[in-house]
């Protein structure tokens, strides 16, 4: 679907249901430098489900037009332009990564608006390191390849190619998407404080072997939400929604059933 957004055309894949005023709605946010591709084994299932779904592609990434919002603190409002565009009330919330920290910042906000809130591989501050985001802004494709290696479990391979690598493709994206999103990602200090405003009931989902989001940290970030139960896959990293879709799934469902 492709809705206009403060005259910019936004797309949001809607696993070609539209969206069913009776229903619940589902809104998938992607992580830095991704788009909606990332949620493709989880968009189908949980419209299958009874369930009207939306993956954003936030301003700038996938087949939405640019440019990106540099801070966390703007994809937020524009989170809620967009919700309030299409009259969407009572959402489920699901991010990764950075889409973590958008819904943390939302949701210290825009509580009202939101139903349950799942966080995927995410915490409530995610720094990222400078030599990075100097590759990044270089547009060298030698910061795709470093935020691989520490974005996967170990070195699978995947059918037709890694996924992110598909995404993420030239210099371009490099410097001007993927760049902006860990710099927003990097800035971001209210984390901590929007943590502990949530009372919605929220999941966490972690990968056990996340390199980005270790245990440690995302214990720490379950702590801060009263309101909250964590799930832990084992044998994965960071990329859950692509490592262990099927799993990550079935806990999501359960969760929104309950």
């Amino acid at each position: 679907m492709i809705f206009e957004i403060e005259n910019k055309k936004i797309h949001a894949s809607d696993a070609g249901q539209g969206i069913n005023p009776s229903k619940e709605t589902i809104v998938f946010l992607h992580g830095s430098g991704l788009s909606h591709i990332v949620w493709s084994l989880s968009e189908q299932f949980f419209s299958n489900k009874n369930f009207n779904v939306l993956s954003i592609d936030l301003p700038g990434h996938g087949n939405s037009e640019g440019p990106c919002l540099k801070t966390i603190e703007e994809i937020a409002e524009w989170l809620e332009i967009f919700f309030s565009k299409l009259k969407l009330e009572k959402i489920n919330l699901i991010g990764h990564s950075q889409g973590c920290l958008e819904i943390l910042e939302y949701a210290s906000k825009y509580s009202e608006r939101i139903n349950k809130i799942i966080f995927v591989g995410g915490s409530y501050k995610m720094p990222v390191h400078a030599d990075l985001i100097n590759l990044a802004e270089s547009g060298d494709s030698d910061a795709v390849k470093l935020m691989m290696k520490w974005g996967y479990e170990g070195s699978k391979k995947f059918i037709g190619g890694n996924p992110v690598e598909r995404i993420i493709k030239s210099p371009r994206d490099i410097s001007e998407i993927l760049a902006v999103d860990l710099k927003a990602c990097n800035t971001y200090s209210n984390g901590l404080n929007a943590a502990n405003t949530i009372k919605n009931p929220t999941l966490l989902i972690f990968g056990k072997l996340d390199k980005m989001v270790n245990l440690d940290n995302g214990h720490k970030f379950a702590e801060l939400i009263k309101d909250s139960s964590t799930h832990i896959i084992e044998n994965c990293g960071h990329m859950i929604m692509i490592e262990k879709a099927f799993e990550m799934r079935d806990k999501i469902l359960e969760f929104l059933n309950k």
